[in-house]
């Protein structure tokens, strides 16, 4: 591929500041440069509501677009050409003139705990404090462990990593994401890969969004780092999300993947106590994947899904 459709001679990324957001901008930026070599790839950093306001837990601060709002007023205001964000940080609901103009390959969807003494979930000791600042982990970890004390954490990847590790502090394991510690080169504080069966994921978990503005060329731009199977699952996930009504801060869950030409999803709404959880399943050719979403999330509603929510609110 060349740049000689393109009139562009550069073009600026925007990112979060934190070591995760700006490794993520930088594979970004190196896809681009595989891409379009002749091009100039800049990266501009910002600081959102979510990375300012680390005294308070994430679900209680309100709004949508806690990571990303920012980052969208910058594009609005043409001061950067694209912005790259963690997939499921991202609002289904893509803003007037915006769009993901790429959804490049997917890293590993999982949880993990991670703990100073290497406790898994099956052996953490009766009553342990687990942290996290998802309702969705908070949920399925009570589900799996009614006994266990759910802690608030906030913090970036490395902060939750060392809070994790403190042997005074108040944590005896810490679940976060797979790709977040792959990515950082972390892998080695994991004590244990929650299955999925146990802990389903967040709907776009390990996967990239490159948010655009709706026009020709930075879309022409982007469609190279563009992933077929990425965009197809993550698509099928968030339409669950979607037709659920949800956000990043209440407990759904749902992966995605490809056999063949069909395309399978499991989505999970779980009660905040853990006492109730709601799975759906499906299958649909890979180009129905928003379909299956949708179909899934209206199976969960007649499930009893809105009630499950609505306490989790």
């Amino acid at each position: 591929m060349s740049k000689s459709s393109l009139s562009l001679h550069s073009f600026r990324l925007g990112s979060r500041s934190s070591d995760l957001a700006l490794w993520q901008t930088h594979h970004v930026v190196d896809l681009i440069r595989d891409a379009w070599p002749d091009i100039e790839v800049t990266v501009e950093t910002f600081s959102t509501k979510g990375d300012q306001i680390l005294d308070t837990p994430l679900p209680l601060i309100g709004g949508k677009g806690l990571f990303t709002a920012e980052l969208e007023t910058a594009l609005r205001g043409r001061t950067i050409d694209a912005a790259v964000h963690s997939l499921k940080d991202l609002p289904t609901e893509s803003p007037p003139a915006l769009t993901v103009g790429a959804i490049p390959e997917r890293a590993n969807p999982a949880d993990v705990v991670v703990s100073r003494d290497g406790f898994t979930l099956g052996n953490l000791p009766l009553g342990a404090t687990v942290g996290t600042s998802s309702r969705r982990r908070a949920a399925q970890l009570l589900n799996a462990r009614p006994d266990l004390h759910i802690a608030d954490i906030r913090g970036n990847v490395p902060t939750r990593i060392r809070k994790a590790l403190d042997q005074d502090g108040p944590y005896d394991a810490v679940v976060l994401a797979y790709a977040g510690l792959q990515r950082l080169e972390r892998l080695d504080v994991i004590s244990q890969v929650l299955p999925l069966e146990v802990m389903l994921p967040a709907p776009g978990q390990g996967a990239l969004a490159v948010q655009c503005r709706d026009e020709a060329e930075s879309l022409e731009l982007l469609t190279s780092l563009d992933h077929r199977i990425t965009r197809a699952t993550t698509v099928a996930e968030r339409s669950f999300l979607a037709g659920l009504g949800g956000g990043c801060s209440v407990p759904i869950a749902a992966y995605a993947f490809v056999e063949g030409e069909q395309l399978k999803l499991q989505g999970r709404v779980a009660g905040l106590d853990g006492t109730r959880q709601i799975d759906v399943t499906g299958r649909a050719p890979v180009a129905e994947a928003a379909a299956l979403g949708d179909q899934l999330s209206r199976e969960a509603l007649d499930l009893g899904a809105a009630k499950l929510l609505e306490n989790a609110e």
